[in-house]
């Protein structure tokens, strides 16, 4: 068991800063580029593509800590960088530089994800993980809060779909960059000595993996369920601007408010009932998520796209997260960071790319006087999420628990 002590406090904060930042401008970011910027539909997909293509450089980040740098050095440059990129968006107008300045953003602050996993889950037993991680819930949740003080103590009329939210992610990136600093050191643990190849700089020996047959069928669904999920994930503020519900980003966090209770009880879930059936629990629970929304647009009750947003913690905390500490205990101990690095690149980065493009196309395809018919949207959604509950349920083989 390893030692925990205050180390396990700047953990805690080192998830609190890494999730605040983000939240706090990207939740509201498609409602900025389509009603304030007058972006089209097609360039709103292509900007929100780059948190995709941001995770497709964690595997060669995850090289680098697992291999040269100390983790906690890497994240701390990261997030330095990522506030610099964040200024230079937040004075962008027109569709290149956004597109450029909020990529090269996501390529420094996408592979954070697995790289703060690593650290937590080099200092701390991985079934502790998810009490770890519900800090980042907590920092979710406070962009929410802070949206809400900007506005009543700052005068503003409207804080969401603003340029605003850009400077205060760059603000707290630099905060969290400071913080970093002072994070229990986390060297490199992989053998120098042997030659650095093609396939270690690409992060792909990771690929190895596959071969267990749990994993494979793991990082399959995993792979297709973050399709239904990005249209949410991405796309809900668009989604609630279209219903006119008011106060976005602050509704949308009460989906990160069940979070912090699911992430908690994850373990226990994983221990009792095993890897195969908690992330059968978090599939349903999108699909409960977008029959909800289906019911929300056909009676026009605000009622149902709140059960919707609840059910985020249970798909977020049992399925993802779930599936970050069932990939931790599958890696040999040379390659943590670097499995790490390979889900989020899987997962988050070519699964939430198809997902953003194949989502925003169904958007503007679909759209009728300036709003989408976003039911056809929920019942695909629904459809294929059902279609990989029936996928795990088919599947004789269990993977083992992770716990």
């Amino acid at each position: 068991m390893k030692k925990l002590g205050s180390g396990m406090i700047h953990l805690g904060i080192m998830m609190f800063m890494q999730y605040v930042l983000v939240a706090v401008w990207w939740v509201p970011m498609a409602t900025y580029l389509a009603n304030t910027l007058k972006l089209e539909v097609f360039q709103v997909s292509l900007i929100l593509s780059s948190m995709a293509i941001g995770s497709m450089a964690s595997p060669f980040i995850g090289v680098i800590a697992d291999r040269y740098v100390s983790a906690e050095k890497v994240l701390a440059v990261l997030n330095l960088l990522t506030g610099g990129l964040l200024l230079i968006a937040a004075r962008q107008t027109g569709f290149t530089g956004l597109m450029i300045s909020v990529t090269l953003a996501m390529l420094c602050y996408m592979p954070t994800w697995s790289l703060t996993s690593a650290i937590a889950m080099q200092h701390a037993p991985a079934e502790l993980f998810p009490r770890i991680r519900v800090m980042g819930s907590v920092g979710w949740v406070a962009s929410g809060i802070f949206s809400q003080v900007a506005i009543h103590g700052f005068g503003l009329s409207v804080f969401d779909g603003t340029v605003l939210p850009l400077y205060c992610g760059a603000a707290t990136s630099l905060v969290a960059a400071a913080l970093n600093l002072l994070l229990p050191k986390t060297p490199a643990r992989a053998d120098k000595s042997r030659k650095l190849s093609v396939k270690d700089i690409l992060g792909l020996n990771v690929v190895s993996m596959l071969r267990n047959r749990n994993f494979f069928i793991f990082m399959l669904i995993s792979f297709l369920a973050i399709i239904p999920f990005n249209l949410y994930h991405l796309y809900g503020s668009m989604i609630l601007a279209d219903q006119d519900i008011r106060h976005i980003t602050v509704t949308m966090n009460w989906g990160q408010l069940a979070e912090m209770f699911f992430l908690v009880i994850t373990t226990t879930i994983m221990v009792k009932y095993g890897i195969k059936k908690t992330l059968i629990f978090g599939l349903t629970a999108m699909a409960v998520r977008y029959i909800a929304f289906l019911a929300g647009v056909e009676t026009g009750q605000e009622a149902y796209f709140i059960v919707g947003i609840l059910v985020h913690g249970l798909i977020f905390g049992l399925f993802f997260v779930g599936g970050q500490v069932y990939t931790e205990q599958m890696a040999p101990g040379n390659m943590k960071a670097q499995a790490q690095g390979f889900l989020s690149f899987a997962v988050w980065g070519v699964g939430y790319l198809i997902g953003t493009l194949l989502n925003g196309f169904l958007i503007h395809y679909f759209r009728v006087a300036e709003k989408c018919d976003w039911a056809v949207l929920f019942i695909i959604s629904a459809m294929i999420t059902l279609l990989l509950i029936c996928l795990l349920i088919k599947e004789e083989k269990p993977a083992p628990a992770a716990g």
